[in-house]
């Protein structure tokens, strides 16, 4: 062990200092010790989160169990889609016009009386049960595209409430907080929904989702009051078309959107988990639960070690690496299911029936897509809020909700085509290289993109 020319041993050599090393390379918690709103709004939305994702789950058991349909439980999602649009470009401009604070109420209050309509439909259906019968489907589509159109309200204005209550240089370390959040969310809530259907039922999966509500309700309730800043404006179209020319003069925000939508529409692979499940994996349900766990637990590991996210300042070259790696993620994962498909092995349902080397290298592959677009998703959701002024953030989040709600759903669609017309492995294999070549083009023409530094941040 050498010295320095005091006589002290090297800070590296000492227990104190590797654990300052580990500490700069975990999440960073200072937003929660910075803004009490925050740490209240954070805790209450990944409980209330959770029960959001048994709900989800919840509906689908539902719906199948009346209908004994896939395509009507695959309805719902198609049925909300449009309002959900509507909902994400108008309920930004509303975030804009008025008190943000007022809008989540609202809007959170809308989505709680949504999940008791669920859960007193879910009763009903039971009753109902005893008499050899079903409830009608139609009042579920409706709550729930009710429900869907309050959540992305909602969640349009809580994007544009955090630059308010937390200085600029915190952003991008609360954005990686929330991917833990969410991580917990997409993993614990479908695993808790399918426990409490099969124990307690689903009448009561939707109650005790309802009660985590009131954690969510609970944050948005103690937030301080969060006016429009400037001159006071009327909600309308001219307020909606303000936010779109912003947009249209705004190139490193849009070219966010712009990778974001490449990413999601040409490597999501989620939909063909149910057939690698039955045809080539084997392991049915299991198979699907175990890779999307598998994305999830990504998301949720680079958000725990996310320590170095505010040492960085180049987010439009980080950005455009994060989501490469994605569409290398996604190609290797064609390319497994390619090569390792064609094993001979007969799959089946349940653990033994799963071809493990498949398994254990597609879950890698998922995890790795997890991590690399939890990096993009910080980066991207710092620049809105750091280089946009307060008064266009809940739009620009409006269109942020449009863009991540509509881009799976595109790629849902493009997988879904060319897995049926060539085979299952071809998708993310063919849309693995069209991300990394497209971005590569697109970054080398946008010199602002590759320019921007978040130290002095620009539209």
């Amino acid at each position: 062990m050498t010295q320095d020319p005091a006589g002290a041993a090297p800070e590296t050599d000492t227990p104190a200092s590797s654990r300052r090393g580990l500490s700069r390379h975990l999440v960073d918690i200072a937003p929660l010790k910075a803004s009490p709103a925050f740490a209240r709004l954070w805790i209450g939305g990944a409980i209330s989160g959770i029960g959001a994702f048994m709900t989800q789950v919840a509906v689908g058991l539902q719906i199948y169990e009346i209908t004994e349909s896939t395509f009507m439980v695959g309805l719902v999602g198609g049925v909300a889609l449009l309002p959900m649009i509507v909902a994400g470009l108008w309920g930004g401009m509303i975030a804009d016009v008025f008190d943000r604070r007022k809008v989540l109420i609202a809007s959170s209050l809308v989505a709680w009386a949504s999940t008791i309509a669920l859960a007193a439909l879910s009763f009903w259906d039971q009753h109902l049960q005893g008499d050899g019968g079903h409830a009608a489907v139609w009042p579920f589509f409706v709550v729930t595209t009710v429900s869907a159109v309050a959540s992305t309200v909602s969640n349009a204005t809580r994007g544009s409430v955090v630059g308010r209550i937390l200085p600029p240089e915190m952003i991008s370390r609360a954005t990686a907080l929330n991917g833990i959040s969410f991580g917990a969310m997409l993993t614990i809530g479908p695993a808790l929904a399918g426990v409490l259907a099969a124990g307690v039922g689903l009448p009561w999966t939707f109650t005790i989702d309802a009660v985590l509500f009131t954690a969510g309700f609970l944050g948005i309730w103690m937030l301080p009051s969060l006016p429009r800043l400037g001159e006071r404006v009327e909600a309308g179209w001219p307020v909606l078309k303000e936010g779109l020319t912003f947009l249209r003069h705004a190139p490193n925000i849009r070219m966010s959107f712009v990778v974001d939508i490449i990413a999601m529409t040409f490597g999501r692979p989620y939909v063909l988990f149910p057939a690698l499940g039955a045809t080539v994996v084997g392991g049915g349900s299991l198979t699907v639960g175990a890779l999307t766990a598998a994305g999830a637990i990504g998301t949720m590991l680079t958000s725990l070690f996310s320590g170095p996210v505010a040492r960085v300042h180049r987010h439009g070259v980080a950005i455009s690496r994060a989501i490469q790696l994605f569409g290398l993620f996604a190609a290797l994962f064609g390319l497994t299911t390619l090569l390792l498909g064609a094993t001979g092995h007969e799959p089946a349902e349940g653990w033994g029936g799963v071809h493990w080397a498949t398994l254990i290298v597609l879950a890698l592959c998922m995890a790795g897509m997890g991590a690399s677009d939890e990096v993009s998703a910080i980066f991207r959701q710092t620049m809105i809020i750091t280089a946009a002024p307060d008064e266009m953030r809940g739009r620009l989040q409006g269109v942020f909700i449009v863009v991540v709600t509509g881009g799976p759903r595109i790629g849902d669609l493009y997988a879904g085509i060319l897995a049926t017309a060539v085979a299952l492995w071809f998708p993310p294999l063919l849309g693995g290289v069209v991300i990394v070549a497209l971005i590569a083009i697109l970054t080398r023409a946008q010199r602002a993109w590759r320019e921007y530094d978040a130290q002095a941040p620009t539209p």
